[in-house]
């Protein structure tokens, strides 16, 4: 993620969490992200990778098409939305370059991203990454290497694609001497379920807010 964009998500989140009256605590416990991954997050110091992302979006309770967006993304209706070459929201981790796109249309069913993979072993990947939804990925540049939970590793080239649960446990490697390039279709969280999972989740996180204020007196 360029500085600039890292810089507006920085604020987006913080405003976000402000609107909800949350500290960074009550916000981790219903993300699950850390109090320090949060907070640098918010001071603009890292980017987060997309599983991160999913997280922090579900317990906002907001599309993650808002945490790119300073203002409120179109609402579905007879809708389209063009991202022109270059044109996505770019966002830098070690393993991936993403670039997201069509970030204009809010609470999509899928989730399209451009990806450039890095990585190109399991020890420089580190841990499989898991969140929500389903995936199909589609290799257009080089090749990559599969790794998943429950098979064993495959090898893709160009015009080949995988479809996998996204609850597994799953990364992709660069499987040449240079980097590979795919096209990544997620699929977005169910919004329904998403707001009674976070309520759930914001009643506990401000019970043990409490909890940790009254030990405290």
């Amino acid at each position: 993620m360029r500085a600039r964009e890292r810089a507006e998500l920085g604020e987006r989140l913080r405003r976000l969490r402000k609107r909800n009256g949350w500290t960074l605590a009550v916000l981790s416990d219903i993300s699950g992200l850390a109090p320090s991954t949060l907070s640098k997050v918010e001071n603009n110091q890292i980017s987060l990778t997309y599983d991160y992302l999913v997280k922090l979006a579900d317990g906002l309770d907001i599309d993650i098409a808002e945490l790119f967006n300073g203002t409120d993304p179109m609402p579905p209706s007879g809708r389209r939305s063009i991202t022109r070459r270059g044109k996505g929201r770019p966002v830098e981790t070690p393993n991936y370059d993403y670039e997201y796109l069509c970030t204009d249309l809010a609470k999509k069913r899928m989730i399209p991203i451009l990806v450039r993979i890095k990585a190109h072993g399991l020890e420089e990947f580190g841990a499989l990454l898991r969140h929500s939804g389903e995936e199909v990925i589609y290799v257009l540049e080089g090749a990559i290497e599969v790794r998943t939970e429950y098979y064993e590793p495959v090898v893709l080239t160009i015009g080949d694609c995988i479809y996998l649960d996204s609850t597994m446990g799953h990364g992709y490697l660069a499987a040449g001497e240079t980097d590979a390039t795919v096209l990544g279709v997620c699929s977005g969280p169910d919004v329904g379920l998403a707001k009674t999972t976070k309520t759930i989740r914001t009643r506990k996180a401000q019970r043990k807010t409490s909890s940790r204020k009254t030990e405290g007196d």
